[in-house]
């Protein structure tokens, strides 16, 4: 699992310095509060590990992180990555088990990033980003802009995702959290989204009917995604899946069911990012936090700042939590008058 995360002048993220992260860490703000970009950031780091002496790869793991930076932020230069106002080098460290991964560039940095530290050991789990948008009926599209055209619009999280749902189901017995995971997430939207190799195209099955997935709904097709990468054992115990917006697109019961089979995933392993300004996220987390004594790190932007809670001890001091009590103590009073 990540341990801590320090962060300097990287992009919008000017300080931050998150310690103690937990098995599920929910990251809440208001829109433009670099929620989105400091899962990015991790999710950078994260695969640059899991990409290295992977296979045939025989990059450095400087060489893979530039690349994965470019890709995933598609700036002119890495070096555009860095603070406008700042006057020191961007710098990025975290702990994954206990071991460091640090590196640092500045402004004038293009392709090459020269001040990088490695003490973790190269990873044989995939991670994944989960983006606010589905990427099922867009999933060709994405492939073709990336792998063929080579043109920036899709960035990194989409073109791992798309590859990572190309991959076949696996057949043989997954683990009991597993399957019990992928029977709950089936059950919330009645059915399985299969890839139709004479198309090339996602559909949903429910019973004997087939939908294109063009016109199934935006919930069934998020939920559908996690499902189909179980199935396909991409994700293992120790994975980290990164989750942007995961309220979009669903509705408050099953956010809460979601939220339940996440909890299940955490307690065989998978470590969980979560970035969301859904108060019914921030409130179920702290009812899975009360209910199994379980800690569940929150780091909640305020402006400029960054502030820690942990939903074992208490619901977070944020504006969008002040905000739906406000209107729940509104809708109250006007029940009484």
């Amino acid at each position: 699992m990540l341990n801590n995360v320090r962060i300097k002048n990287f992009g919008p993220l000017t300080q931050l310095d998150w310690q103690n992260i937990g098995p599920i860490n929910l990251v809440i703000g208001n829109n433009s509060s670099g929620k989105s970009f400091l899962l990015k950031a991790l999710y950078t780091a994260v695969r640059t590990l899991e990409d290295y002496n992977r296979g045939d790869d025989q990059r450095t793991a400087s060489e893979i992180l530039a690349t994965k930076l470019y890709w995933t932020f598609q700036p002119e230069k890495i070096g555009d990555l860095v603070n406008k106002q700042a006057d020191s080098a961007l710098s990025f460290k975290f702990e994954l088990d206990h071991r460091k991964f640090n590196y640092s560039f500045g402004k004038d940095t293009t392709k090459l990033i020269t001040n990088l530290e490695n003490q973790v050991s190269p990873r044989a789990s995939n991670s994944i980003f989960l983006p606010a948008k589905e990427v099922l009926s867009l999933h060709h599209i994405i492939l073709k802009s990336r792998e063929q055209d080579n043109v920036f619009g899709f960035d990194d999280t989409y073109l791992d995702l798309a590859r990572a749902l190309r991959q076949s189901p696996t057949r043989g017995r997954n683990s009991q959290e597993f399957a019990q995971s992928r029977q709950s997430l089936e059950g919330m939207f009645g059915g399985k989204i299969e890839y139709d190799e004479f198309s090339s195209r996602w559909q949903f099955k429910k019973g004997n009917q087939k939908f294109p997935i063009g016109v199934t709904a935006e919930g069934i097709k998020k939920i559908a995604i996690l499902d189909t990468l179980l199935g396909n054992r991409y994700l293992t115990d120790d994975s980290i899946i990164f989750i942007d917006e995961l309220e979009a697109a669903l509705h408050p019961e099953a956010i809460s069911k979601l939220l339940d089979i996440v909890a299940k995933l955490a307690e065989r392993g998978i470590q969980f990012f979560i970035a969301s300004h859904s108060y019914f996220v921030v409130k179920k987390l702290f009812l899975i936090a009360q209910e199994k004594n379980m800690s569940i790190p929150v780091l909640s932007n305020e402006g400029d700042s960054w502030q820690q809670f942990d939903l074992k001890d208490e619901m977070p001091d944020n504006p969008i939590i002040n905000e739906s009590i406000r209107l729940y103590k509104e809708e109250v009073d006007l029940a009484f008058k």
